[in-house]
């Protein structure tokens, strides 16, 4: 299989060499044209010196003078040109070969090559004309002209290969050089091209690393301000999300692992006693109500195990599809803690609109926040204190807040409220029966429904404060 940067070098050579083919074949053309036309103002301006010499001598009728012919003969010496001139009909007069080697004088020139000079007063062209010449020769005509009548026609030729003499000789120089250019340029597309490659192969070393567990590799970052660069960095956040991510997997283990044992064992241990007769029949009852008890806390564990999983697997964006009334569903959540609260002889302070406040998201799910939070809250509270339920709006959202009066929170601890198992202050803690999961189900609702969360312990005033989108 080849390498990526193997096959970034093969798409750029391929694109370099048609762009180099391309350029040649427009330069070969234009170079090409330059060169003919630069031929082409030559010899007219020979054509020209010519006509201006042979009308003195067409005024008196003798175009086929010797000294004309020797003005000929001298012009095209020092130009490298064939001139001759014919009359009207296209019979040739007089030509610039030397006198006794001249074969041209009688012939006629082709009709197509006599048509358009007649017709276009012009005549510039590659051929033979018409068999007038044995090879191939670049033409230039023009009519001969006495009182503004025409008596002949001056041609000027001059072989093909000579008159591009000088562009077939820099036309292999200009390849030589772009064949030098391209193999160039193709050196250093190879080279960029590895150079461009780099972090993908370190990307790739980095990934079958992770695939066999190591999660610490990082691919070092050169400072590229590119997508390269940027994908470097999103690599590398990958990788820290993905380690955090293992390590929060482990923890979680090791913390259910450790949830699990401690009732367990203790299940474990009073059955084991009860049935060897190690716990007397009259203490019985009351072990069994702790083996009760650890059971249920077991349940409820798992349940809520079961329904992390569940609000995990949801779909966030159905959630706010839907919509309820926020204040109501306070009021019935709190008529639920009724005992609780007499039982504390707490102080209700509840601030909630009368009118209905309705926002987007589910509300079982909302409910189950409320009633963490508020049990949560009276958990903790002091006897006696109050507990303070507020809810308001501001800027499309609304804000619940859920204030009690009890122990402040170290403020170390506030960042790991929401994590799984954690429970702050666990030596004096009255919560036994808890799993350390409410406020981390809490976050989780939370989340799904795209909302925020926020928590101040200050003077023994525990303020737990969360967003909700007011419905249009």
């Amino acid at each position: 299989m080849h390498s990526l940067y193997f096959k970034n070098f093969l798409a750029t050579a391929a694109m370099v060499l048609t762009s180099f083919l391309l350029m040649g074949v427009v330069f070969s053309f234009m170079s090409r044209s330059v060169f003919v036309a630069e031929a082409r103002e030559n010899m007219i301006h020979n054509a020209e010196e010519v006509s201006r010499a042979a009308t003195a001598y067409g005024q008196g009728g003798d175009l086929r003078s010797l000294e004309l012919r020797m003005n000929l003969s001298s012009i095209a010496s020092s130009t490298g040109r064939h001139i001759f001139i014919t009359n009207p009909s296209g019979e040739v007069v007089t030509c610039s070969d030397r006198l006794f080697l001249c074969r041209h004088i009688g012939m006629h020139v082709g009709e197509e090559a006599l048509t358009t000079l007649q017709v276009s007063g012009e005549l510039n062209t590659f051929g033979t004309l018409g068999g007038f010449y044995e090879k191939e020769n670049y033409v230039v005509a023009l009519p001969l002209t006495v009182s503004e009548t025409v008596i002949g026609y001056v041609f000027v030729a001059q072989d093909s290969t000579t008159a591009l003499d000088a562009w077939q000789t820099l036309l292999p120089m200009f390849f030589l050089i772009c064949l030098a250019v391209l193999l160039l340029a193709l050196m250093m597309s190879y080279a960029y091209a590895r150079h461009l490659a780099q972090p993908l192969r370190a990307m790739a070393a980095a990934a079958r690393y992770f695939g066999h567990g190591d999660l610490s590799v990082r691919v070092e970052d050169t400072g590229r301000d590119d997508e390269l660069g940027e994908l470097t960095e999103a690599f590398n956040s990958m990788a820290d999300s993905l380690e955090k991510s293992e390590e929060k997997r482990r923890d979680f283990i090791a913390n259910v692992s450790h949830e699990l044992k401690t009732p367990m064992t203790t299940i474990a241990g009073f059955a084991d006693g009860i049935l060897d007769g190690t716990i007397p029949p009259e203490s019985q009852a009351r072990y069994l109500q702790t083996i009760s008890s650890e059971t249920k806390r077991l349940s409820r564990m798992v349940r809520s195990m079961l329904e992390l999983s569940r609000l995990q697997a949801e779909d966030r964006s159905a959630l706010r599809q839907k919509s309820f009334d926020i204040s109501e569903v306070l009021r019935l959540t709190l008529i639920n803690f009724a005992d609780k609260i007499d039982e504390r002889n707490l102080d209700v302070n509840f601030q909630v609109p009368e009118e209905p406040m309705h926002v987007l998201g589910d509300s079982d799910a909302i409910t189950q926040v409320v009633y963490n939070l508020l049990d949560n809250a009276i958990k903790f509270s002091s006897d006696g204190s109050s507990l303070g339920i507020f809810l308001w709006k501001d800027n499309q959202k609304a804000y619940v807040s859920i204030q009690n009066h009890g122990p402040t929170i170290p403020e170390a601890e506030i960042p790991l409220l929401f994590d799984r198992f954690h429970k702050a202050d666990r030596s004096r803690s009255r919560n036994r029966d808890g799993v350390g999961l409410g406020l981390y189900i809490v976050k989780t609702i939370l989340n799904n429904h795209g909302e925020d969360i926020a928590v101040t312990s200050r003077d023994g005033v525990t303020d737990f404060v969360f967003t909700l989108t007011l419905k249009q």
